[in-house]
């Protein structure tokens, strides 16, 4: 974080310094210190109890929060400076190493004591476009991006699935992460969708809220809205645990009709066929343990829950909970919690994301070898996950290459 801004700020300290006008340089380089001092103190923010939130908040310009304005230009700002000084770090590296090359080789470009003319214009050209691509990509995902929800429509064939579930349809929505980036509005829009799907059951995998204080009520009263002829489930997230509001999630699934499934299971049955339906709690793991709590298995919770005459279908918004779920001989298990790591780059055949570095299970759909530590994995059948990208944003307030998510996923015998 420090090598990026030091970055940034020098280079526009010393673009500044080049200005032939006293007045603008002075002005300039006082207003660009005041910026970098802003970004310092809402980095510090959370350190300082947020109050250099508070303060801003009661600021506005025109009715428009200076504070959400400021801190939506932060949190779109290290995005971009990021990626942007990676871009320019790397044209520059390619330059370096042409320049070599041409040395050795002693190419006519190259001349005593430098390089050619042509070349330094041709790699500061470059370094522009790529170090300012980033920050229209940051743009793009800000203003549209995070709002451009797609359908994904999935077949997935589930091990043990008796032939009247074949074809059943569930919709998923996850992640919905109400607050200033997700106004109700938004949530109303994801559900209209999810119910002209027409699904059976409708199942929402956690995260209604980011932090203490969101609308919890609110989001819950958009959810509410959902139908399907089996019902509404869901499961809590992390993030319920982090507002202390997991039981009051519950309480108010319960209130608006639906249910939210801790530690619990319920046998559904649909067109004669029957599926034991198990919900849980956040698994913790590395990221939400408790100082000094050691991880144990996860899923204990609902082992004695788990069904051997009927399919299970496991609702846990962890997707790092999957690998015990196929030990424990779970089918299908439904997740989210990674957003799909909100911005992907493929490089060359390779997609990164930043949700590889919470989960191997980033979004879509895997399988593992069901009671995988007892037998041979070809002689198994396969459990299945599928990890929503969920509809939210967390940390910032952008998607670039992975799109908000409503799913609707059709159970088919393997």
């Amino acid at each position: 974080m420090y090598a990026v801004q030091r970055f940034w700020f020098l280079r526009a300290w010393n673009w500044i310094t080049a200005l032939s006008n006293a007045n603008w340089r002075f002005g300039l380089h006082a207003g660009l210190i005041a910026l970098a001092a802003a970004l310092l103190a809402m980095l510090l923010d959370p350190m300082l109890g947020h109050g250099v939130s508070r303060i801003l908040d009661r600021l506005s310009l025109g009715g428009v929060s200076v504070g959400k304005s400021f801190t939506t230009f932060a949190r779109l700002w290290l995005v971009a400076s990021f990626f942007g000084f990676l871009a320019v770090e790397s044209v520059e590296a390619i330059e370096w190493v042409t320049n070599v090359a041409a040395r050795l080789l002693r190419h006519p470009g190259a001349v005593a004591g430098g390089v050619s003319a042509s070349r330094r214009t041709f790699f500061q050209y470059a370094a522009v476009v790529a170090g300012g691509f980033p920050f229209l990509a940051a743009t793009y995902g800000f203003a549209a991006g995070r709002l451009n929800y797609k359908i994904e429509r999935i077949d997935v064939a589930v091990a043990n699935l008796p032939p009247e579930l074949d074809g059943l349809r569930i919709a998923q929505l996850s992640d919905i992460h109400i607050g200033d980036y997700m106004p109700p509005r938004e949530i109303a829009r994801a559900v209209d969708m999810a119910n002209a799907l027409s699904p059976d059951i409708s199942f929402v995998t956690g995260d209604f809220v980011s932090s203490e204080g969101d609308p919890l009520e609110v989001c819950i009263g958009e959810l509410s809205r959902l139908r399907a002829p089996l019902g509404v489930w869901g499961c809590n997230g992390n993030h319920e645990i982090y507002a202390g509001v997991e039981d009051e999630a519950e309480r108010l699934f319960r209130a608006h009709g639906m249910r939210l499934l801790r530690a619990a299971a319920v046998v559904v049955e649909h067109n004669g066929g029957r599926f034991n339906l198990l919900g849980v709690d956040y698994q913790r793991d590395r990221m939400t343990r408790n100082e000094g709590e050691h991880p144990g298995p996860m899923l204990t919770e609902i082992e004695h829950l788990i069904r051997r005459d009927m399919p299970n279908l496991l609702l846990s918004h962890n997707p790092n909970s999957f690998r015990r779920a196929a030990e424990l001989g779970i089918e299908l298990s439904l997740a989210g919690h990674t957003h799909g790591g909100q911005i992907r780059v493929e490089i060359v055949d390779r997609s990164v994301s930043p949700a590889r570095l919470i989960s191997p299970f980033v979004a879509g759909l895997y399988r593992l070898p069901m009671n995988g530590g007892a037998f041979s994995s070809k002689s198994l059948p396969k459990a299945a996950l599928y990890v929503n990208r969920g509809l939210g944003t967390f940390g910032f307030p952008v998607r670039i290459g992975v799109p908000p998510e409503i799913t609707l996923l059709t159970l088919r015998r393997a």
